[in-house]
């Protein structure tokens, strides 16, 4: 039952986007990811921050590449941000039928062999504009899974999402487990579940420190590293894709790293910052441009983002 106060004026636009949405996602796949390519095309040419701080981050992290290619990459990027957009409304309403037809899952010995051992797995991830289908694509695996997420804003749209989130998890599990939950992430490592863990973007609250991402120092969640300790779970990298013609999608659940934790949260962080850097290399495209990953923790920090810091 919906609470009635999403039901006042002020959420009638975000209805209409729900509205939109729910449409969207009855769409043939190959419609969708082109209707989600026109509407990045088009995001392109708004006036918006996220553009200055998606080309700041091209030119920090791909300094190799001239004006004219990060342009390109830049374009390319809007698209699949689009795409992004659009896929939401498959992760929340898409049967997981669907999902499984459109998913080539490989890897799915190595979480089974790291239950197994009955301390639970943290799946590592990063946020690339595949993170919510790929959090969906795991649920189709059987596994007990549960995903860590930020509330959106919009308390209608955190509502929508939330609620269709834990519809695809596994009865006897929570399902979802907000950011910050470290209670909530250890309950459910010493249940044998699943985390799904993506911290990867930038932090500055207690515990944070400066780890290098594409040889820049930036403020980083170190917390994997001591959750791992604390409870023995077995941690594992999970790579996500969106394949190109409209052929799905393609996730590579890693090996049980070895040597993890290995007793310094800096060797830790800077492997898991070494993994993306291959997958970004890999898809630059489908990267999260338009995250501000590159600030500081004090305030002598080099603002590379000026007015788009804002």
């Amino acid at each position: 039952m919906i609470p009635l106060r999403f039901l006042a004026p002020r959420y009638w636009l975000t209805w209409v986007a729900i509205g939109i949405l729910r449409a969207i996602e009855r769409l043939p796949y190959a419609l969708l990811v082109r209707a989600g390519c026109a509407l990045g095309r088009l995001a392109r040419r708004l006036p918006l921050n996220y553009i200055k701080v998606a080309r700041c981050n091209m030119r920090l992290c791909l300094p190799e590449l001239d004006d004219a290619a990060r342009e390109r990459l830049l374009a390319r990027h809007f698209e699949a941000l689009g795409v992004t957009i659009c896929e939401s409304a498959m992760s929340w309403w898409s049967s997981n039928e669907r999902i499984a037809e459109l998913s080539q899952i490989e890897g799915a010995e190595n979480l089974e062999r790291a239950l197994a051992a009955g301390r639970g797995a943290i799946i590592l991830t990063a946020h690339f504009t595949t993170l919510e289908i790929g959090a969906r694509i795991l649920n189709t695996t059987g596994f007990p899974m549960n995903v860590l997420y930020r509330p959106p804003k919009n308390e209608l749209f955190a509502y929508v999402a939330n609620t269709n989130r834990k519809s695809f998890a596994r009865d006897e599990m929570k399902g979802t487990i907000e950011r910050d939950d470290i209670r909530g992430m250890v309950r459910a490592l010493r249940r044998n579940a699943c985390v799904w863990y993506a911290p990867d973007q930038s932090y500055r609250n207690k515990g944070a420190e400066m780890v290098p991402f594409f040889g820049i120092p930036c403020a980083t969640n170190v917390a994997t590293s001591r959750l791992a300790q604390l409870t023995g779970a077995a941690v594992l990298l999970y790579s996500h894709e969106r394949l190109a013609d409209g052929r799905g999608y393609r996730v590579v659940i890693g090996p049980i790293l070895e040597g993890y934790p290995s007793g310094s949260t800096q060797v830790d962080a800077l492997r898991f910052n070494h993994f993306i850097e291959e997958e970004v290399r890999r898809i630059p495209e489908q990267y999260w441009w338009i995250h501000r990953r590159f600030k500081g923790l004090t305030p002598d920090y080099p603002n590379y983002y000026g007015d788009a810091a804002r």
